[in-house]
């Protein structure tokens, strides 16, 4: 295929198939690996391609009352990760790579390393968590202390630190705070390690506990940092501060969650009601 050809089928499926904006840019994705990697042509005329247009959709969000139930149906290390989700805000795989030495019980903060966009960013610790949160760690430790005591106890560094601190996988500090229950084997190193919670765990207990509690919106772990946002700004909090709790770099984003507020339709009072 030529020019011509390439730029129609990406063409076709935004014009034709209504095929969404991720599926024609995965296909003009695979295009370019094609082109360039294997057949080594430049495709400079793909600025041409009619892109398909992103949908703007509104967030679900659970009411507090929605939320106290769904709570309720979770337990153990995954309901207290359920938990910190919706108090803190934190997208699902941040908070299982949350590491002990983030985590300031006497600021009652949470640094968030490496988030979105590789930034870092401190959110609130709740109060009600603080006590679980010591308890489980507690137990952490000397689960950590046991793989020590073992042989193991090493456990994975992001980018280079592994060799600028030779000894810091051991350390307490660095350990997950949700490690996983079982060690493996890490297929980068080879080596023997305890890794953190898998995320497909947390989001079949939140299916389930919207499921048990009757909830019949589309409810996933993102879905309580939609809440988060959402019950904040209802609570009277600057948007800005909601802003850097949540990451988002133009406030455009968070600006999303004052159309979900409670207040019906933007919360305009109906003439039926007056």
């Amino acid at each position: 295929m030529g020019a011509d050809e390439v730029t129609q089928f990406l063409s076709y499926l935004a014009a034709e198939r209504n095929v969404s904006a991720s599926t024609q840019n995965q296909a003009k994705s695979a295009l370019l690996f094609l082109y360039r990697e294997v057949l080594e042509i430049e495709l400079p005329w793909l600025g041409e391609v009619i892109a398909a247009k992103t949908p703007k959709r509104l967030p679900v969000v659970l009411t507090a009352t929605e939320i106290r139930r769904l709570l309720n149906g979770t337990s153990g290390t995954t309901g207290l990760i359920v938990s910190l989700l919706y108090g803190t805000g934190m997208r699902l795989m941040e908070g299982l790579r949350l590491r002990v030495k983030d985590v300031e019980f006497t600021r009652r903060e949470i640094v968030v390393r490496e988030g979105k966009g590789n930034k870092d960013r401190i959110t609130v610790l709740p109060e009600n968590l603080m006590l679980p949160l010591q308890n489980h760690l507690q137990r952490v430790k000397a689960l950590h202390e046991k793989d020590l005591l073992e042989g193991f106890g090493e456990v994975y560094l992001p980018n280079a630190l592994a060799r600028k601190y030779p000894n810091a996988a051991t350390t307490w500090g660095w350990q997950y705070v949700f490690p996983s229950s079982l060690r493996s084997i890490d297929p980068r190193s080879g080596k023997e390690r305890r890794h953190h919670v898998n995320e497909t765990s947390v989001q079949r207990a939140v299916r389930e506990a919207a499921r048990v509690a009757d909830i019949h919106k589309p409810v996933t772990p993102h879905v309580l940092r939609h809440s988060f946002a959402t019950h904040l700004l209802q609570s009277g909090y600057d948007i800005r501060t909601v802003q850097e709790l949540l990451g988002h770099k133009d406030v455009q984003t968070t600006m999303i969650y004052t159309h979900v507020l409670n207040r019906g339709g933007r919360g305009v009072v109906s003439p039926l009601d007056v």
